[in-house]
């Protein structure tokens, strides 16, 4: 592996990338199921690719060798960084230490599941998810790049496909299923329209402060307290080690918690601490 590396700078494409809602099985009590497309959720780093360079969903600089992104193509990808199934803390580890000399990253695939400009950029008469899709295929015919993979959309036929489908992923160790609606456009925001169905449900919030431990945690914190998008306040104690009690999550720090469904009062069932956001 050559070690030489692309620095990947915060340049525009946008400050405000897609986001997938949450899916609710009643959902297609209104919709049109067979409008929809459906493709397995990959546990990987998301990636945004904007012509030039990667960066984070939230615009942080990734650092990726240079071989990696030979031939990639001058518009905008979305997509994730991934190695393969249940392996998020490798591909993860691989990307926050920047250990771009770790033959890992020959491992590493890119796997696109939207081109967001390219209704724009090639004047597309009909902007659907598929035909966007479309754009980076077509170049890969020309460019090939073994590091580009494009994750395949298959339309729902009805809810039992959908189910079927869901259920060979989760059953084989895969993370979930990703559910959008293939006439939408690329939407810069958390999407009505795409949708996650995953056993568990993840979010974010802010740590604003930490309850004290009791027993075997007397000298450690028990919780942390965690403010959400609604300003409602939870504690989360599960998930957490002896380390992470001992060197808790910073006052301000952002982190990532799994959840099973909300409960009446539309909180957060069971709670269980992930890790920080990087």
């Amino acid at each position: 592996m050559r070690n030489i590396v692309l620095l990947i700078f915060c340049i525009s494409f946008s400050k405000v990338v897609l986001l997938f809602d949450t899916y609710d099985e009643k959902f297609f009590d209104k919709e049109d199921i067979k409008t929809y497309v459906m493709s397995e959720k990959l546990d990987g780093v998301r990636g945004i690719w904007d012509g030039r360079v990667f960066k984070t969903r939230k615009n942080y600089p990734i650092f990726v060798p240079l071989f990696f992104t030979q031939n990639f193509p001058n518009f905008a990808l979305d997509g994730e960084l991934w190695i393969q199934r249940a392996s998020f803390d490798q591909i993860s580890a691989l990307i926050r230490k920047n250990e771009i000399n770790n033959t890992l990253w020959e491992k590493v695939t890119y796997n696109v599941f939207d081109v967001p400009n390219a209704c724009e950029e090639f004047k597309l008469k009909e902007c659907t998810l598929l035909n966007r899709l479309e754009v980076l295929q077509e170049y890969l015919k020309k460019y090939p790049n073994p590091y580009i993979k494009i994750i395949p959309q298959i339309f729902i036929k009805d809810k039992k496909h959908l189910n079927n489908f869901y259920e060979n992923i989760i059953k084989n160790g895969g993370e979930g299923v990703i559910v959008r609606k293939n006439s939408m456009s690329y939407e810069n925001k958390r999407s009505n329209f795409s949708l996650k169905l995953k056993p568990f449900f993840d979010d974010e919030c802010k740590v604003v402060g930490y309850t004290k431990g009791k027993g075997k945690y007397e000298n450690k914190i028990g919780a942390l307290l965690c403010e959400l998008p609604n300003t409602k306040i939870i504690k989360i104690g599960s998930g957490l080690k002896d380390s992470d009690r001992e060197n808790p999550p910073k006052i301000g720090s952002i982190i990532t918690y799994k959840f099973n469904g909300l409960t009446k009062n539309s909180l957060p069932r069971f709670p269980i601490f992930l890790r920080v956001r990087e």
